[in-house]
């Protein structure tokens, strides 16, 4: 790409032309007779579906150094763990701009999720942007002013600005577009918001309130649990009277940081990010408590439990550790082949375990194929699934088969069939009988494990990361901010829990931020005897009195590593 003349870029923006494809590129200008790489990035728009974000098309947007040139060169080229089959694409648009931009802002906004089904630790962990403090090109949050009690209502805004030049942005809440599913054809329509109570009771009232209205006092009682399945139908990052809480939460105003959500800096980079940080978290923890926080109440009141799979497949946009402490009873799945169950068994484990919550349950031997397994089998993955933590298997799937003349009956595609018309229905009773016998067992005393691996406080999150990993022989729990602040203490020199169970050793992620609370409650905690694994946070992540946190964080972070090596 070459211009007229020389100027100064600060951005790439790399908007898509509706192909579903990643890539590794690296952003290059003609600096000193020849093309130096400014900076690599990733571009990642697969899996172009509602499911994995309301805005599959959205920009990828990349930071570069203030750089003056009049040529610029992009090289794209498949990631190196890609395969065979995976392609490279076309754009729609490239932008260089001198304007600076907030790296990733789709992504950070949770615009555009994880493309597969199993984002790991460090999937929405994102690199620190070039320059992060500068504020060139930047907008002073007082220069920013909010006009909505201006607009009348026809949407006309009448206003008097100071002369100038002004970008008016306008910036409103729409539905995600995703639709439930699945559902039958009378019951599909748009999913609701996670984030809020009352549209929560609306949707609890229309459908399980329609099944309880139907029963009498005494038929209610065999109605006991209400199922909420692995999240999968996307994200969202606002609802109604959101900026309120917001407010009362971190302390500032989030409106004026709005334009953010457009790509637009405000005050700098680290503060735009430090913005979306509080947003992301804030999404999490609202999903948390008023969707499964609220599910539960609304079960309970009804005399009924929650019986929740604390993670999400597509679009999850909250912490798998908070989400599933909100419920009654948690549990996590495994399939019969491939990798669904690897991570979410040992989520629901750990959440269970540091929740107080005796029982964990797994929807166990969902597969692809009908009629292919038997006990045989189907019996190493389920003594897998027992050492991940899981107590009590639920069969995926028993359909009753009400009719004898039409064999094999009624069946889905997504389970092992456990119905009485399968070939081996009656003489697989003895495994049957064994798994039975393990849950009895397993469900009995505490469990044992010797290290916690804290999952950190960044969300969106799914699973935690063990770095390093604990030597063969030792078990292991993640463990979250809310649970140390809440329900940690030591004892004996061991992190313990107020149902009993303890750990040797608490280990820290491989992370440069911590919020003060939780940097002062493990302080606490090693001074009463607990040990810590792990490097010395650096700051703060997020914007809420940001300069006095990172002061905060420093001091005690000097005053707990002092003298020690990393890592020490």
């Amino acid at each position: 790409i070459r211009v007229a003349k020389p100027f100064t870029a600060r951005s790439v923006t790399l908007v898509p032309a509706g192909e579903t494809y990643r890539a590794r590129v690296l952003i290059q200008a003609w600096v000193d007779g020849k093309y130096r790489t400014l900076r690599e990035c990733k571009y990642d728009r697969r899996n172009g579906s509602i499911g994995a974000g309301p805005m599959p098309n959205g920009p990828v947007i990349a930071s570069i150094p203030p750089t003056t040139s009049d040529r610029f060169r992009l090289v794209f080229s498949i990631p190196q763990d890609g395969n065979e089959n995976e392609k490279l694409g076309d754009l729609s648009e490239i932008e260089i701009s001198p304007a600076a931009r907030v790296e990733y802002a789709v992504e950070k906004q949770l615009g555009k999720m994880h493309p597969t089904p199993l984002p790991l630790w460090g999937d929405y962990l994102w690199p620190e942007p070039p320059a992060a403090g500068e504020t060139d090109g930047a907008i002073a949050p007082s220069e920013i002013r909010n006009l909505t009690g201006q607009i009348d209502g026809n949407g006309r805004l009448t206003c008097d600005l100071p002369a100038g030049e002004w970008i008016l942005q306008r910036i409103g809440m729409v539905p995600t577009g995703a639709a439930n599913s699945p559902a039958a054809p009378n019951a599909r329509g748009p999913e609701i918001d996670k984030m809020n109570r009352t549209h929560l009771e609306s949707h609890f009232n229309a459908f399980v309130g329609r099944v309880l209205d139907r029963l009498t006092p005494e038929e209610r009682t065999s109605l006991k649990y209400v199922v909420a399945d692995s999240y999968e139908q996307g994200s969202q990052n606002w609802t109604d009277g959101l900026e309120s809480v917001f407010k009362e939460t971190y302390g500032y105003d989030p409106i004026p940081y709005l334009p953010v959500l457009g790509g637009r800096i405000v005050k700098n980079a680290e503060a735009s990010d430090r913005f979306l940080w509080d947003l992301r978290r804030m999404v999490a923890d609202r999903v948390a408590d008023e969707y499964v926080g609220g599910l539960r109440d609304l079960c309970n009141q009804h005399h009924m439990q929650m019986w929740l799979e604390n993670y999400g497949h597509w679009g999850f946009p909250s912490e798998f550790m908070r989400y599933g402490g909100e419920c009654d009873l948690i549990a996590g799945e495994f399939w019969v082949t491939g990798e669904l169950g690897n991570i979410e068994c040992r989520a629901a484990a750990s959440t269970a375990h540091v929740y107080g919550k005796p029982v964990v349950y797994a929807e166990a031997f969902t597969s692809g194929e009908n009629w292919t397994d038997t006990p045989r089998t189907l019996k190493a993955r389920g003594d897998w699934a027992f050492t991940q933590g899981i107590n009590h298997f639920v069969l995926h799937v028993y359909i009753h088969q009400p009719d004898d003349r039409f064999v094999p009956g009624m069946n889905a595609w997504f389970g092992t069939e456990f119905n009485r018309h399968n070939t081996w229905f009656f003489e697989g009773k003895e495994w049957i009988d064994y798994l039975r016998r393990c849950h009895v067992l397993l469900q009995q005393g505490l469990h044992v494990g010797d290290f916690a691996y804290f999952i950190g406080e960044d969300a969106p999150i799914m699973t935690g990361t063990r770095q390093p990993i604990q030597p063969d022989g030792f078990d292991f729990d993640f463990i979250n901010a809310e649970v140390i602040l809440e329900r940690l203490d030591v004892r004996d020199g061991r992190w313990t829990l107020p149902d009993g169970k303890s750990y040797s050793v608490l280990v820290l992620p491989p992370l440069k931020t911590m919020r003060p609370a939780v940097l002062e409650k493990l302080r606490d905690l090693v001074a009463a005897g607990g040990i810590l694994y792990g490097d010395a946070p650096e700051r703060s992540p997020s914007l809420q009195n940001a300069e006095e946190a990172d002061a905060v964080v420093r001091r005690l972070a000097q005053e707990m590593w002092l003298g020690l090596k990393p890592g020490a």
